[in-house]
Formats: structure tokens, C-alpha cells, sequence
């Protein structure tokens, strides 16, 4: 990896960390839609490496954190989602082997998708749901993880609906992403897919990731809530659409 894409990763990083720290998800979604659109390094490459940065942050989250996991939901979740995430996986290879313009598609829409759910309030609830909504709401973000290691817009959306604490719902949704993130750097190993030579530098995203967590911590733009989520939406939709709008036109431009 030369060093002006080396330089584009770390940006990549140092804005997707921050912007995740104001908002609560988006890191993957926005570090997977910069690499598609630079292409930095390949896709599935990049998914990996998400990987690692959330099993980062949940050691740094959990630490301190893990009495407030919500064992019931945890539990819903958990398996569930560890079975479509090898589904999903199983769908990356499928994807990878037809068309590098079906991978941009298909994680392009997943942006879109997620970036309007940015701008919906969930309307909480008076009760928990029941097992089947966390079962169907797993098995998604399972599908999603599987893919791209974006597993947080479903389970996000459906847990700030239930009537548990705020801390409950982050400690619980940061160790379902880790278990996630674990089991997915365990199939690739696994299946002998080790990354590219780029992919190691990579790794030099990590402490950037860190750096800038703490920086939106401490100083955090003067915005409010709403102008975040805004800001986000746009970020996370103009970024969707223009990695699955050329690929769109490659793949169905022949057909009108």
C-alpha cells in the first residue's frame, strides 16, 4: 500500500470513529462506503477489518461495562444472528466470485437503507418485545455482518424501542457486535481467505479509531441531537448512493 492510500484509510477511519462516537452506529457503514468508493483496499478486506475495530472498542467498552448486558435479549439475539451471519458470509462469497459492481450494489442499498433509519424516531415501548421480533431482527443483522460487518442499523433500531436503560441497550448491543465480529474473523480464517498485503497496514487504523473516539468524546461539535443524526443521514445516504448508482448502470445500463 502506498502512502497517499495509506493516508485516505486513516482518514477513512479517524471519520467513521467519530462520527460513530456522536451518533451510536455507523462506523462500518461509513468506513465500508469510503473504501468502496476509493477502493483503497478490497471490500472483503475492509469488512475484516471492521471486525477488528469493534472487537476494540468492545474490550474498551465491556471492561467496565459487562454487568449491564441485558442477559434475555442478549440471549434472543445471540444465536440467532451467529446463523445468518454464516449465511451472510456464505453470500459475500457468492457476491465476491459474480461481480465486484453486485458487492457495491448490494452494500451501497444497505447504506441507503441505514441512513434513513437514522432519521426515524423508534417510538418506545411499554413491554419488551417477544422472542420472535428479536429472533427476525437478529437474523438481519446476522445477514448484514455476515456480508460487511455491518450488523448495528436492525438491532440498534429494535433495542432503543424497549423499555431497558440506556446503558443496558449499549453494553448489550456492543458485546452482540463483538460476539458477531468473532465469529466472522473465525470463518474467514477459517475458510483460508486471509487478507491482502494492504490489509496489514490496515491495522495502523486502530489507534486513529481509538484517538478519535476520545476526541468526539471531549469535544464534540456544537450541534445538536437532531442536526447529528442530520448530518450523519447525509454522510452515510450521499455515500450509499454513489457507490450503488455507477454499479446500478453497469450491471442494468444494457437493459433499457
Amino acid at each position: 500500500m502506498d502512502s497517499a492510500s495509506l493516508a485516505v484509510l486513516l482518514l477513512l477511519a479517524a471519520g467513521a470513529s467519530y462520527v460513530q462516537t456522536l451518533t451510536g452506529f455507523a462506523l462500518g457503514l461509513l468506513f465500508m462506503g469510503g473504501v468502496g468508493l476509493t477502493g483503497v483496499v478490497p471490500l472483503p478486506d475492509a469488512a475484516v477489518l471492521v471486525g477488528v475495530f469493534v472487537i476494540f472498542n468492545a474490550a474498551q467498552v465491556l471492561a467496565k461495562g459487562w454487568r449491564d448486558i441485558a442477559g434475555r435479549e442478549f440471549l434472543l439475539v445471540i444465536f440467532v444472528s451467529l446463523a445468518f451471519l454464516v449465511i451472510g458470509y456464505w453470500l459475500l462469497g457468492l457476491l465476491v466470485s459474480s461481480s465486484l459492481d453486485w458487492l457495491k450494489l448490494v452494500l451501497g442499498a444497505i447504506i441507503v437503507l441505514s441512513s434513513i433509519q437514522l432519521l426515524l424516531r423508534p417510538a418506545p415501548l411499554k413491554k419488551p418485545s417477544g422472542p420472535a421480533s428479536f429472533a427476525f431482527f437478529g437474523a438481519i443483522a446476522g445477514v448484514m455482518g455476515g456480508l460487511f460487518s455491518t450488523a448495528g442499523p436492525p438491532l440498534v433500531y429494535h433495542f432503543y424501542r424497549q423499555p431497558l436503560r440506556p446503558a443496558a441497550i449499549r453494553e448489550t448491543l456492543v458485546a452482540v457486535f463483538a460476539v458477531n465480529a468473532v465469529l466472522r474473523l473465525l470463518l474467514v480464517a477459517g475458510a483460508g481467505a486471509m487478507p491482502s498485503a494492504s490489509f496489514w497496514w490496515g491495522l495502523l487504523c486502530i489507534p486513529v479509531v481509538m484517538a478519535f473516539t476520545a476526541l468526539a468524546r471531549r469535544y464534540p461539535p456544537p450541534l445538536t441531537p437532531t442536526g447529528l443524526r442530520r448530518v450523519a443521514f447525509c454522510l452515510l445516504f450521499l455515500s450509499g448512493i454513489s457507490l450503488a448508482a455507477p454499479a446500478f448502470l453497469k450491471l442494468f445500463g444494457d437493459l433499457s
